[in-house]
């Protein structure tokens, strides 16, 4: 994976865009409850295999970046995006890690269903 680069994360975005495709979304404690006691406070979402389609893809703010999916109905966002990569399969993928490396957010879009 390679940090972002906002011009070409955004043009991945966009040929997703008005398409049905599937996501994946992953928190971990690092993403939304790093400033919490982890003996008192554990947070984290998953999501697979959603099917959605989003008319408008965005990526705003200085790294680490918000990854904004907009529906009719709503929004779908992770923040804390810092590195990105197409895959061979022709997957977008976005991670956040944390200070120290570790995966604190996911996002990734394909226009096939992610293996479980």
């Amino acid at each position: 994976m390679k940090e972002i680069n906002v011009n070409e994360l955004q043009t991945l975005l966009n040929s997703f865009a008005n398409k049905d495709v599937f996501i994946h979304l992953e928190t971990t404690n690092g993403s939304y409850a790093s400033h919490y006691d982890e003996k008192f406070f554990n947070a984290g979402a998953f999501i697979r295999n959603v099917k959605i389609r989003y008319e408008l893809g965005k990526v705003v703010g200085e790294s680490p970046h918000r990854v904004g999916l907009k529906m009719e109905h709503g929004w779908v966002y992770a923040q804390g995006i810092t590195h990105y990569q197409s895959d061979e399969q022709g997957r977008l993928l976005m991670a956040g890690l944390d200070y120290t490396g570790k995966l604190a957010v996911a996002l990734e879009i394909s226009e096939t269903p992610f293996s479980y």
